[in-house]
């Protein structure tokens, strides 16, 4: 995708996000340049929600003001090392991403900004008390469905509503390129966590979450709703697999979900 193409299509996604979503956005700006993790080579900054806000007694449009950054030349360097990079895809969901940080900062919910809230919910997290469990969303997202908080790796993979979590005997995921697959948990919560090893050494902490599908409209609304989310967390030793990608159904499993289908439909 060139330039101008990628300009076209971030904007057409900016507009269609609903006008109550997009108070207090000042716009989109898209910009040709790449943006480099500072810490981890090969890792691009996507996209960047600039927020200020102005002193007042009240948080609101008129005092909380975003505009929203993409850089063109990070999402050309993550489609260069891979062939299935889905550019369309990407620029949607970074641009959803951004404007969630906003919608945070509306509601007074990302006081501290982006990693450094989620390093403080991931401090929480290891302490024992209360945390977000959609803390690695508020990290910087490094790749579709790949977040990265201060040593941590999160995996973002979604249990579409048609799969059936009862038929599916493991999850087949990717790490830079590769496919694995570890068991499926016993039971899933809205969201789960399981933390993998056998990946190596770097980075120390890569954990796999299974989020239920639901809309990101729903997942915005719930930032004002406070609804509740259960969270089931384990640990799983990875399995490397060969000539398999990623969602990629065993023929057990396939099988399983033939049958379950024709039950169904009798």
């Amino acid at each position: 995708m060139d330039f101008r193409t990628f300009e076209q299509t971030a904007r057409a996604a900016f507009d269609a996000i609903p006008d109550e979503y997009r108070e207090g956005l000042d716009g989109l700006v898209v910009e040709r340049r790449a943006e480099p993790h500072p810490t981890h080579p090969g890792i691009f900054t996507l996209g960047v929600c600039d927020t200020e806000e102005y002193p007042s007694d009240w948080s609101g449009p008129d005092t909380v003001r975003s505009t929203v950054h993409l850089f063109f030349g990070s999402f050309r360097a993550l489609a260069k090392s891979d062939d299935d990079f889905d550019w369309e895809a990407e620029i949607h969901e970074t641009i959803e991403h951004e404007v969630r940080h906003h919608l945070e900062a509306l509601a007074g919910e990302d006081q501290l900004g982006g990693v450094d809230a989620a390093m403080d919910q991931l401090f929480r997290r290891g302490q024992g008390e209360s945390w977000d469990p959609w803390l690695f969303q508020s990290g910087e997202r490094v790749g579709r469905g790949v977040w990265v908080v201060e040593d941590h790796v999160f995996l973002e993979m979604e249990i579409r509503a048609e799969d059936d979590p009862r038929l599916m005997h493991e999850i087949v995921a990717d790490w830079q390129g590769r496919p694995f697959s570890v068991p499926m948990p016993p039971k899933l919560g809205d969201l789960t966590y399981i933390l993998l090893s056998g990946l190596g050494p770097e980075p120390p902490y890569v954990e796999l979450v299974l989020t239920q599908e639901r809309s990101w409209w729903a997942k915005a609304r719930s930032i004002f709703q406070g609804s509740m989310t259960s969270v089931m967390e384990y640990e799983a030793h990875i399995e490397w697999l060969e000539g398999r990608s990623p969602n990629e159904q065993t023929s057990d499993e396939q099988t399983s979900n033939e049958q379950a289908s024709d039950e169904r439909g009798a």
